[in-house]
């Protein structure tokens, strides 16, 4: 990405945090995964994983776990075995809470072990 002199912080706050976490030795696909790359493409202004909060990755990852893993499983499992949906839709959310804190976790272990700053701090 080439800066501009239009560039937001955002801009040259993601930039350092790229830097930071190539530097660290995370494999390019765990720091910036496609999700977030389409994300960005779209103009939203969210920080790597590593950087964002751990409530906030939580309950992304969790709402988008709950969401895709509960529609195969409804149009797959579920609905073939008479699952009612109310117990399909609790078993889905409960699956993307948890999910979601194994990857709010996850990501939270990297930042620390990687020894990351504060997204504020970029």
């Amino acid at each position: 990405m080439t800066a501009t002199p239009f560039a937001t912080s955002f801009d040259a706050r993601r930039q350092k945090a790229l830097e930071l976490l190539a530097a660290a030795g995370i494999r390019k696909s765990n720091y910036q995964p496609l999700a977030l790359t389409l994300m960005w493409r779209v103009g939203l202004q969210v920080p790597p994983p590593h950087f964002a909060s751990f409530w906030g990755l939580w309950a992304v990852a969790g709402l988008y776990f709950s969401v895709v893993w509960g529609l195969i499983m409804w149009i797959f499992v579920w609905q073939p075995q008479g699952l009612p949906m109310l117990a399909a839709g609790f078993n889905a959310t409960l699956a993307g809470a948890l999910f979601g804190l194994a990857m709010a976790g996850y990501y939270a272990f990297g930042r620390k072990r990687h020894q990351l700053p504060a997204w504020q701090s970029l």
